[in-house]
């Protein structure tokens, strides 16, 4: 493994992981929300009165980000090395993996682990050794 040193950017990496932190900070005390992604995005699925409102401008803010950024800077160029299939199917089994943990990965590994939740201490160390797995079947068992 190597580190690309020219587009290396701790500076950027740690204003956005800080402005993650004091957004979920915000929800959690303002509105007693969990900012799990998978938890508010389903729940637009889940018509509840009064509850709509805050999840859809949370996830519009996740699209509208983006396209914002690209205003004043260049986004950094995507690169998919494989199918529409492949990526179907493994969008599937993370959702699954969702529903069976009760979460994602921002909601049990940023605020879950803040609030030194249990249940989102095992589930994080759950997704970080199945990424780890993962990386390693494909890149030096399966290639």
């Amino acid at each position: 493994m190597t580190i690309d040193w020219i587009h290396f950017t701790p500076a950027s990496a740690l204003a956005g992981g800080m402005v993650i932190g004091i957004a979920t900070a915000i929800l959690l005390l303002f509105a007693g929300r969990i900012a799990g992604i998978s938890g508010i995005v389903g729940g637009l699925f889940r018509r509840q009165p009064g509850d709509i409102g805050w999840r859809f401008a949370f996830a519009s803010g996740l699209i509208l980000a983006p396209i914002i950024w690209q205003l004043f800077n260049e986004l950094p160029p995507i690169q998919i090395d494989t199918s529409y299939l492949i990526m179907a199917l493994t969008g599937l089994i993370v959702g699954l993996g969702t529903r069976y943990a009760s979460g994602c990965t921002s909601g049990h590994g940023v605020c879950g682990l803040s609030r030194m939740s249990p249940r989102s201490i095992v589930a994080t160390l759950t997704f970080i050794t199945a990424g780890v797995v993962t990386v390693y079947l494909i890149r030096h068992l399966l290639s």
